[in-house]
């Protein structure tokens, strides 16, 4: 069995490409309410201040002269390695010189909290609010960066920029920061020992073997609690004990354990422990083809994500963070009257969707956005994804009152008004609406969900109704969307031709059984209309299925990881490792996968990392790993 982290050689330094590193030559860390990239190079090109959905400080990867970045820079690089340390998100980087080797540990730093009992509430059913902070420990507001030379000599250079200019009042302690594009948001950076020029953000120094430079930014409110780089070390102990402690809940232990503890640790740096809500990604902007339009804000939650979040979770042992997601999505969605498409992370709506003017996009690739215009759109889905969190959560012990059971009623009635009303669709296509398939099988999800909680919930002269609905739903989809000159199901009720991959959900969400023909000979038909090469899909194809953007994008991971479970589903379990194991091949250097492959050059393409395509991860390797075990 192949294990993709367990050796990580020193490689080339990486080429630049238009002035940029690739997107998959960096690691994720990050602290519960924020995350940062820090590059093979040691050098950090993305940071959101004071949390995910926060201005950008560093965004070099939107504009390697004007985003920001903070670089620590050898001189005469020759050779680079990354690697986690094992259970954690402490990232480790080792750069090698022609005249020494240097470490540097990243972290942003939490305070140890995490491996406590629950308590008796939590034992009897899912907590309603509980902060996932408490699971893991507490964000100190804090990059720390210790830079250690393990042998010969290394003369550093250190420079600290940041989006729209940096402002600095140096003092005898710390240098204080005024971040000029971030609404006046203050800093502090500190050193263990003085660097020359430092106090201008521009520092050099030379450090031999042994020498250690502790090197601290803080946004949080407070003193700055490291002077020195013993105490800025025991930091970085601390919050790798933090994080192996809590991964010890991690519960698989089948093929490829490696990448589904990294993809659960992924998750976990994708979630924000103050709301319990899981951004898309942590990212805005990366591009779906390079110089195209295809560049959106991922910082945000879709209500989406969150059935399918959900379930990947509980699956491997993570069932506080799923029962804070369930409880986030609740108490998000059932507020007003019209559940949103995608929330920010306290349950609001974002700010409106506006392009940064200032920003050349990764490799030029323009428009820079901030904010997301989907949450405007109809989206249909959206009532059947939030009634199966609503079962999930009933069925793990939560409480259905009379006052949220109303509530859910009412989506449930709105599903049963809309289903026939064209959307934009799992796509969120920026065009006409039309009848999609995927919305209308998530509407009969939406009544099928309602008569599961009715039963559950002892509301038993309920349960018929809905049952009939959604039999009459479904019956209506197999009917609608069934191409019967072509043998497969449709993109859209009534339009025979096309497909798109969301097709491949249909049995995930219990809509049509993985072995039915019909849908054996779809998974088929999808594989050869949408195929960009071996283990990759494209969603949709623009040519075929307008979507008012244009131009073309890469193929889409978590579409290659539905085509996993279908298979397994059907029973060619020879197939579906086979094709799982291409795709575990796609990892980076550290196991994370973003949310496209560009199919010419295998190349990630969109935000990064995407926490759809690491929970599309862990799903198939759970279901292959149980469909294993139904065949012995």
């Amino acid at each position: 069995m192949t294990d993709h982290l367990a050796e990580i050689k020193a490689l080339p330094v990486p080429e630049l490409t238009d002035g940029y590193p690739a997107i998959a030559d960096h690691g994720l860390i990050g602290d519960g309410q924020t995350a940062a990239l820090v590059g093979l190079d040691g050098t950090v090109r993305w940071l959101c201040l004071p949390r995910f959905d926060g201005p950008a400080l560093f965004a070099a990867l939107l504009d390697a002269e004007r985003g920001g970045a903070w670089t620590l820079r050898p001189a005469g690089l020759r050779a680079v390695r990354q690697e986690y340390l094992p259970d954690t998100a402490v990232l480790r980087t080792e750069l090698h010189t022609a005249t020494g080797r240097l470490e540097i540990r990243d972290a942003l730093l939490i305070t140890s909290g995490a491996g406590e009992p629950a308590d008796a509430a939590d034992r009897a059913g899912p907590a309603v609010d509980r902060p996932l902070g408490t699971e893991l420990g507490a964000a100190c507001g804090e990059l720390g960066r210790l830079v250690t030379v393990i042998d010969g000599t290394v003369d550093l250079e250190i420079g600290l920029t940041g989006r729209g200019g940096l402002r600095t009042t140096p003092s005898a302690e710390e240098i204080g920061i005024e971040f000029l594009a971030g609404d006046g948001g203050r800093l502090r950076l500190t050193a263990s020992r003085p660097v020359p020029g430092l106090d201008r953000l521009a520092g050099r120094i030379q450090l031999t073997a042994g020498d250690r430079l502790g090197l601290v930014l803080r946004w949080a409110q407070g003193p700055t609690r490291h002077r020195d780089a013993d105490q800025l070390a025991a930091a970085l102990d601390r919050t790798a004990a933090a994080w192996r402690t809590w991964s010890r809940q991690i519960n698989y232990t089948g093929r490829h354990a490696d990448l589904v503890r990294r993809s659960a640790i992924t998750l976990k740096l994708c979630d924000d422990h103050d709301s319990g809500a899981v951004v898309a990604a942590p990212t805005s902007s990366l591009p779906e083809a390079i110089g195209g339009r295809r560049n959106w804000d991922y910082r945000f939650t879709w209500v989406r994500d969150a059935a399918y979040t959900v379930y990947a979770l509980r699956r491997i042992g993570m069932a506080a963070e799923a029962e804070s997601f369930l409880s986030w999505v609740l108490q998000a969605c059932t507020r007003d009257g019209r559940p949103h498409v995608l929330y920010t992370l306290d349950g609001t709506r974002p700010a409106p969707e506006r392009i940064d003017p200032d920003l050349s996009g990764y490799r030029g690739s323009r428009p820079v956005r901030w904010g997301n215009a989907a949450a405007d759109q109809i989206q249909h889905d959206v009532y059947g994804e939030i009634l199966d969190c609503a079962w999930q959560w009933a069925r793990a012990g939560g409480a259905v009152d009379d006052r949220r059971w109303s509530r859910l009623t009412r989506l449930g009635r709105s599903a049963l008004q809309h289903w026939r009303t064209p959307d934009h669709g799992i796509w969120e296509i920026r065009h006409e609406g039309r009848p999609f398939t995927y919305s209308v099988a998530m509407c009969q999800v939406a009544a099928d969900r309602m008569a599961r909680l009715a039963t559950a919930t002892g509301r038993r002269d309920e349960v018929e109704p809905w049952r009939r609905a959604a039999e009459k739903i479904r019956s209506a989809l197999l009917a609608e969307a069934w191409d019967d000159d072509n043998k497969h199901f449709t993109e859209h009720l009534g339009q025979p031709g096309t497909v798109d991959a969301s097709l491949l959900a249909l049995p995930l969400r219990r809509v049509v059984d993985p072995a039915d023909p019909r849908m054996v000979a779809t998974v088929d038909a999808v594989q050869q209309r949408l195929g960009a090469g071996g283990d990759l899909l494209y969603r949709y194809l623009p040519e075929e299925s307008p979507d008012g953007v244009g131009g073309g994008e890469g193929a889409f991971l978590l579409c290659s990881f539905w085509w996993v479970d279908n298979l397994a589903g059907s029973g060619q379990l020879d197939r579906a490792h086979e094709l799982f194991e291409q795709l575990c091949g796609r990892v980076n250097h550290v196991g994370l996968l973003p949310e496209q492959i560009d199919p010419a050059t295998g190349a990630f393409l969109g935000n990064f990392p995407q926490a759809f395509s690491h929970i599309g991860l862990i799903s198939s390797a759970v279901n292959l790993a149980r469909y294993g075990r139904m065949r012995t």
